[in-house]
């Protein structure tokens, strides 16, 4: 006759063990929370001040705007910019228990990312590398973006700490937008992402050169103040798609301090309607269908 069944004592776990099993727990997780999601798209550039983040933003509003259900994560942790380009500065992520909920901005089919939903005013964020790697794959992993076509990844510049964090953990990524000025000092420094893509074997989907030519506001004449091609030259000699050049418009940069990203704001400006192609091409190239904007 079997005794009866006695308690078993908990299996206490090594250090290493509950290493290995919350990354086990963690990248169940984010497969979970990324398999729900068509189509990954990263924005990265190796120079800061090429208008990254405007590109990055406009190119999730568009696809929100032509029907497209979109998240834009915000990958700066020391320069979260993307909510103040979206007018939602000062918002906070909406009460869980324990998923991260991606605020939903007014526009039909985007939400939203950023660890400035958590920053109170100016604070900054003074963390090292281990401290910003373990945020980084908490944005991944344990957010509930639910079913999504697109995910936009804005990362910072540089070649570190989030774009490795991002590279590692998104594996079926469909690719790399990179962003570029037409001076050679950028294109210099952008040439390295392209690298970094290619070193961490992402897909490097094309180069858009951004504040190419500046045009009046007044008589539309065009002027070249930082020079013109760098981005497209870039991308022959890399041997890889061009997909359009932005002009530089005043227009566009009050647009951007004022929340209203300028293919919604700013429809028929040219830079609008040169970014709208820069769109086209990245639906070509990720094989997502066209839609007709709402």
């Amino acid at each position: 006759m079997a005794g009866p069944d006695l308690p078993r004592a908990p299996v206490k776990l090594s250090p290493e063990q509950l290493r290995v099993k919350e990354e086990m727990e963690r990248r169940g997780r984010m497969a979970k929370a990324l398999g729900q999601i068509d189509h990954k798209i990263i924005v990265m550039s190796g120079k800061g001040g090429v208008g990254k983040t405007t590109v990055a933003v406009n190119l999730a509003a568009s696809l929100a705007r032509r029907g497209f259900k979109v998240g834009l994560l915000d990958m700066d942790l020391t320069g979260p910019d993307v909510p103040l380009m979206l007018g939602i500065e000062g918002q906070r992520f909406p009460p869980s228990v324990n998923l991260i909920v991606p605020f939903e901005t007014s526009d039909p089919g985007l939400k939203v990312v950023s660890i400035s939903f958590l920053l109170q005013g100016d604070t900054p964020v003074v963390w090292r590398g281990p401290l910003k790697t373990h945020a980084l794959t908490q944005f991944l992993g344990d957010v509930a973006w639910g079913d999504l076509d697109f995910l936009i990844v804005d990362l910072p510049p540089g070649t570190s700490d989030e774009p490795l964090a991002v590279a590692e953990n998104i594996v079926d990524a469909d690719g790399v937008l990179i962003v570029t000025t037409p001076q050679a000092v950028s294109t210099l420094d952008v040439r390295k992402s392209v690298q970094f893509a290619r070193l961490m074997k992402l897909r490097v989907l094309g180069v858009v050169e951004n504040m190419s030519g500046f045009v009046c506001p007044h008589c539309g004449e065009r002027t070249d103040l930082f020079g013109r091609g760098g981005g497209e030259d870039l991308a022959t000699n890399e041997n890889v798609t061009f997909l359009g050049a932005i002009p530089l418009d005043p227009a566009l940069i009050t647009a951007g301090d004022e929340g209203r990203p300028f293919v919604v704001s700013l429809p028929e400006s040219s830079a609008a309607q040169n970014f709208e192609k820069v769109v086209d091409g990245v639906l070509t190239a990720v094989s997502a269908p066209m839609r007709r904007a709402a």
